[in-house]
């Protein structure tokens, strides 16, 4: 790509928002500090084999005690919004019942950092960290967790939402759930589609239930939920994998835009299934659509199926296209997937408002003896996904903000710390942060 098509701050509405994505248990650390309690992704990593290089979050970034250098770099940087999660077994450790002072206060100081330095805090109340306690009693596949979230929302929207004006009440719940309670990557580490598609109604309806909490509490506040969606393609021009890519689409987009957009589970995918679709008890669809603010939107990349009648319940299999740039973590390099995607929900769904909550990359990063990072494939990556979005924005999607994923190199789940997703690196063993050519391009970007 030639430099002229790199786009500029000013080829975006004034009003547009730029920011900076992070997650509570990937960089907090301070994981038996001040009264936390366990979390699922702490039994998870002490469950030898889960996490590839056999560590834990225990300290990870330390952003606990270091948080306002981390917010001081965002400053600099020029971002106007920070997203952040929120600890649940911080708050509840028990996951419902007793509150813990010390975790709120934790979050009154991050917040009030953040207003301090002009960044517009964006809150995510659930980003995979369920409180251990609960997951003892079932975890999502029952309804009391719904109703320890509704619970455990109104803790902390009663004490941040004077300031905090943008909840996000759940991230990707694919991951939590699919990836947590089927596919047997992530926690709790389970092989059950029925499940995961429990596990994902629960999550749904939860996220429904704690929207008039979150109003209540927070007068004026916007609301929405961040998905990881994907745009999907065919691997021939067959018409059997043209029906393989509405099968797959079914399950890995469909399953949860549609019942958030007041279309219910699709029937489709329902009759695949069989018999592991979820218990739903009346009014639980009119509660999941509960109308919100914005879509978040979580891009990373594309997938590419053909029919397979032995792949699954969606008789569908991922095929990897050749001759592709790829990320360390393997995923297809694709701005124009980005484009396609939002026009595509866009079209579909016609959500008012859709924030990119996440976007960003894993390459083999290297602390030069300057102390540098020259991770030219990242800044190539970002260069052109702004373009991309830039395009998207221009053939009128309506997506009014930004964010990098991620501020920090973190703990990257069951990759532990083998995957750096981060603007700014860091040396674990010291805890200095380091931004990259990256970040620093992204900074340069953002005060032109």
């Amino acid at each position: 790509m030639t430099t002229h098509t790199i786009p500029t701050r000013q080829d975006f509405p004034a009003d547009f928002r730029w920011g900076v994505s992070t997650s509570s248990f990937q960089i907090e650390g301070a994981g038996q500090a001040d009264g936390k309690g366990e979390s699922i992704w702490d039994r998870f990593c002490a469950e030898p084999g889960r996490i590839r290089d056999g560590s834990n979050a225990l300290v990870a970034c330390d952003h606990y005690h270091l948080f306002p250098q981390d917010l001081d770099m965002a400053q600099a940087m020029g971002v106007n919004a920070y997203r952040f999660s929120i600890a649940w077994p911080r708050i509840l450790p028990t996951g419902r019942g007793a509150v813990n002072e010390a975790g709120l206060a934790f979050y009154d100081r991050l917040v009030d950092g953040m207003l301090e330095r002009g960044l517009d805090p964006w809150a995510t109340l659930y980003h995979w960290d369920l409180p251990q306690a609960l997951q003892d009693e079932g975890g999502w596949l029952t309804r009391d967790t719904v109703a320890a979230f509704v619970e455990y929302t109104d803790v902390v929207t009663r004490r941040l939402g004077d300031r905090v004006k943008h909840w996000i009440t759940h991230n990707e719940p694919w991951c939590s759930c699919m990836m947590g309670y089927w596919e047997n990557i992530h926690a709790p580490g389970g092989t059950s589609l029925a499940d995961a598609l429990q596990a994902s109604h629960h999550v749904l309806l939860s996220h429904g239930q704690s929207i008039p909490v979150i109003r209540r509490n927070s007068p004026g506040a916007d609301i929405g939920i961040t998905l990881s969606l994907h745009p999907i393609t065919a691997a021939s021009g067959s018409a059997e994998d043209a029906a393989a890519v509405k099968r797959h689409d079914g399950l890995r987009n469909r399953w949860f835009l549609d019942p958030l957009f007041g279309r219910g589970y699709p029937a489709d995918t329902l009759a695949l299934v069989g018999d592991a679709a979820p218990t739903v008890l009346p009014g639980d669809l009119e509660a999941i659509a509960t109308p919100t603010d914005f879509l978040g939107v979580n891009y990373y990349f594309p997938e590419m199926v053909k029919d397979d009648p032995a792949g699954g319940p969606m008789r569908a299999s991922l095929v990897e296209k050749e001759g592709v740039e790829r990320t360390g973590f393997g995923w297809e390099v694709s701005p124009q997937g980005l484009v396609d995607l939002l026009t595509r929900v866009q079209r579909d769904y016609n959500p008012a408002v859709i924030q990119l909550t996440e976007n960003g990359s894993t390459f083999e990063d290297v602390l030069t003896p300057e102390g540098r990072v020259h991770d030219k494939e990242r800044l190539s990556y970002l260069q052109r996904h702004l373009a991309a979005l830039k395009q998207a924005v221009d053939a009128g999607v309506p997506v009014k903000g930004y964010f990098a994923w991620s501020l920090l190199d973190n703990f990257e789940w069951a990759e532990g710390y083998l995957r750096r997703f981060g603007l700014a690196y860091v040396d674990y063993a010291t805890q200095q942060r380091t931004l990259k050519d990256s970040g620093l391009w992204y900074g340069r970007f953002l005060n032109e």
